[in-house]
């Protein structure tokens, strides 16, 4: 009986403080990642989370050459979320856009959409969050 008397709380401290350090991480939120391949030779990922709030949503392309030029577009539940041009770099020969978008009742769709002027080179990509 002493034993028990003296593991129970124990065990209860342990737990509360286990169950504290847990929650940070669970605030958070999931994360959800896809990726594909391109029409023409490069790859997209994209992934979305919870941030403040919001949603982040990254979008990355892939071509393996550095210094081609991409039109970009997002959006969020169709509408518009950011358009630019983005030039490949580094050594994986890529360019990446993010944005924190709101975080909108129900199931959010992210697509994005890069095309390579002068080519035939387009990649579309879609992720639910």
């Amino acid at each position: 009986m002493t034993v028990t008397r003296i593991l129970a709380p124990v065990a209860a401290i342990s737990a509360a403080v286990l169950l504290a350090t847990a929650t940070p991480a669970l605030a958070k939120g999931p994360e959800v990642r896809t990726s594909g391949q391109c029409q023409g030779v490069a790859d997209w990922k994209m992934k979305a989370k919870a941030e403040d709030g919001g949603i982040e949503v990254e979008a990355e392309v892939d071509s393996n050459r550095t210094g081609q030029t991409w039109h970009w577009a997002l959006s969020h539940n169709g509408a518009a979320a950011g358009s630019g041009n983005r030039t490949t770099a580094g050594r994986s020969g890529s360019f990446e856009v993010r944005r924190v978008t709101g975080n909108r009742a129900g199931t959010d769709t992210f697509t994005f959409v890069a095309r390579r002027p002068g080519t035939q080179q387009v990649c579309t990509g879609r992720v639910r969050f």
